[in-house]
């Protein structure tokens, strides 16, 4: 507005702002029926808006009676400039909002942050760049996932050792936990899921069931010593004989989570990566288990254990 002009004019500022207001909506009263409140305003029709030259046409009254154009008292032109300002805490915010499809969100916010730090320079001091909505839950969700994670291995481990009282067959049971990880993680590759916060919460649940088929082999091996046999014999003898139990203590967990590994539902974001790592990681616990485990028995064995002489004979 040119202040000069509507100086001389005699015309209050006012009166300038809402002819302009109302080329947009000016807001007057509000209308009510019942319950309802509906806003009345004035907004001037599209004809008298459709460029700088017909808004400035449009007449205000003097003090005098004289009816002046708009353009005698107000600069107008068209510039670009933000529909709407949004502050927080005082100061202005620019929100840009992104979906992630196709990979993790770390990953790609690690990306956009080096790609803003190559190719946007910014005015020290004024402007700072923030990344925030579901990354922040992330970034919130891995702290506390980083303080977890090592509890509950350690409650697993101490219930196994407080079940065996022997650390050496306490730590055997829990060599099952890094061989079901490593099945989670492959199942989560062959289905192309990003890590997210509830496969996550599916490590930590898998650790618990993983460890199941190897207390059933440990425990049978147990009772296969006390009876006499050899570390070599017993080991293979309980590989073979409970083959079955440890199948089906497999194939109940996995089964049990492979409607939630196919969901489609509501939901089903959160479902999925959870079940699919823990059938992955029980599976690659069995298979490994069966695999590995007179190596591991060697192995500690070797390690933990004194020799010993005792004679093998047949179990009835």
């Amino acid at each position: 507005m040119d202040q000069d002009q509507i100086a001389r004019y005699g015309v209050q500022a006012r009166k300038v702002l809402e002819l302009i207001e109302s080329v947009g909506t000016l807001p007057l009263s509000e209308v009510i029926e019942g319950q309802l409140r509906f806003p009345l305003i004035v907004r001037l029709p599209e004809r008298l808006r459709q460029s700088p030259e017909t808004i400035g046409s449009l007449l205000i009254s003097t003090p005098t009676g004289e009816r002046i154009p708009l353009s005698r008292l107000a600069k107008i032109e068209v510039v670009e400039g933000p529909s709407t300002i949004t502050r927080e805490w005082g100061q202005r915010r620019i929100t840009v909002s992104a979906n992630v499809r196709g990979r993790d969100l770390g990953s790609f916010v690690a990306d956009a942050q080096r790609l803003l730090a190559e190719k946007v320079t910014l005015p020290p001091g004024r402007y700072r760049i923030a990344f925030a909505g579901q990354f922040e839950n992330l970034i919130r969700a891995e702290r506390r996932l980083m303080i977890v994670v090592p509890i509950a291995l350690a409650l697993i481990f101490t219930l196994l050792y407080f079940t065996y009282h022997n650390f050496v067959d306490a730590a055997r049971v829990f060599t099952g936990v890094p061989f079901a990880w490593v099945g989670g993680i492959i199942a989560l590759w062959l289905r192309d899921m990003p890590f997210s916060i509830s496969a996550g919460i599916g490590f930590i649940a898998m650790s618990g069931v993983a460890v199941l088929d190897d207390m059933i082999l440990v425990s049978y091996v147990r009772q296969l010593r006390e009876r006499g046999l050899s570390l070599d014999n017993a080991v293979t003898q309980a590989a073979v004989t409970r083959l079955r139990p440890v199948l089906m203590t497999t194939l109940v967990a996995a089964l049990g989570f492979l409607p939630m590994a196919f969901s489609t539902g509501m939901g089903a974001e959160v479902q999925r990566p959870l079940a699919t790592v823990v059938i992955g990681g029980v599976i690659g616990a069995m298979i490994m288990s069966l695999l590995v485990l007179r190596v591991l028995y060697m192995i500690f064995n070797a390690a933990f254990e004194r020799p010993t002489t005792t004679a093998s004979r047949p179990v009835r």
